[in-house]
């Protein structure tokens, strides 16, 4: 099948098309690399520098006519959103807007789109959250992916594309930019390996639904057979902050304290999903458990930085 991966230099997007390829799929990479690098691209995918917000995307897929897409591109920090809303919209909101009117043109049969399964729902008494629950985002961001699942309705509607968005809890694993303020896996891991301080911003009992990457790529490719609609992809159990830090440092050695941050604007208290409708639906379920992948993302980033994690 051709398929299209959108963001595929990032960190989510290369992983995926990683494993569609090794599926046997015809895979086209779009990407402006305005964070993920080009070497992040599977040399095996043929790579168009666009950006899916702009005038090039729809003759583009015109021309390529890909049967799915895969719509990973996206600007993914909360507080960035929060300092530039109007930025976050243009990306998350007009780049899918005009990657579903591009897709529909093209004849795409489905469009599958990361939403987030946190800033949705905002801080909610129900957790794990599953997908019926209240959605009050607290952040522009999560505005954002609101308006994009709406978006998708919409085209679902009155154009006949097939959707399916999926709401992400919190993605971490090897390729995760350490350098962005989105990411604490990747943070702590990066400075935990070079002897750096790590900061906890707040209180540290912050909570998150840690979900490693490979088992959101199983849940993508899940959705391509999925019934459309809106999925929640995590594994239902929180984890505190601190406690990823601790987790970390006893994988790394490290007995360096954390340093204390301030809390900071529009980030959520605690989150979590219920993922049980996707389950129903396709049979997914999360494999890699929270300690193995956090060995397997030391190993990612030890390598590239020439050290080695402790086990």
């Amino acid at each position: 099948m051709k398929v299209c991966v959108t963001g595929g230099a990032g960190f989510i997007g290369s992983t995926l098309a990683d494993r569609l390829i090794a599926l046997g799929h015809d895979v086209l990479v779009v990407d402006d690399l305005s964070r993920g690098p080009r070497r992040q691209v599977p040399p095996a995918a043929r790579f168009y520098r666009v950006d899916v917000a702009g005038p090039w995307l729809a003759p583009l897929l015109a021309r390529e006519r890909p049967a799915a897409i895969f719509h990973q591109a996206a600007q993914i920090d909360v507080r960035a959103s929060v300092r530039d809303p109007l930025a976050d919209a243009r990306i998350n909101v007009l780049g899918t807007v005009n990657l579903l009117g591009a897709a529909a043109a093209a004849g795409t049969r489905r469009v599958i789109v990361a939403s987030s399964g946190g800033a949705v729902y905002g801080d909610t008494d129900q957790i794990p959250t599953p997908e019926g629950a209240p959605t009050r985002p607290e952040s522009p961001y999560g505005a954002a992916k609101l308006a994009v699942e709406a978006y998708c309705h919409g085209f679902s509607a009155t154009a006949g594309l097939e959707t399916v968005a999926l709401r992400y809890a919190n993605v971490y694993g090897p390729r995760q930019d350490p350098h962005g303020e989105a990411g604490v896996v990747a943070i702590f891991a990066a400075r935990l390996l070079a002897g750096t301080p790590c900061v906890i911003n707040g209180d540290g009992q912050q909570t998150r639904d840690y979900t490693f990457v490979e088992d959101v790529v199983d849940a993508n490719l899940a959705a391509l057979e999925a019934p459309p609609g809106v999925y929640n992809v995590g594994t239902g159990i929180e984890t505190t902050v601190s406690e990823i830090h601790r987790l970390l440092a006893a994988q790394t050695g490290s007995t360096a304290p954390p340093r204390p941050g301030p809390a900071q604007p529009g980030e959520q208290r605690r989150s979590a999903v219920d993922s049980a409708l996707l389950r129903a639906a396709s049979g997914w379920h999360p494999k890699v458990a929270l300690a193995e992948g956090l060995s397997l993302t030391l190993a990612h980033f030890a390598t590239r930085s020439g050290g080695a994690a402790a086990t």
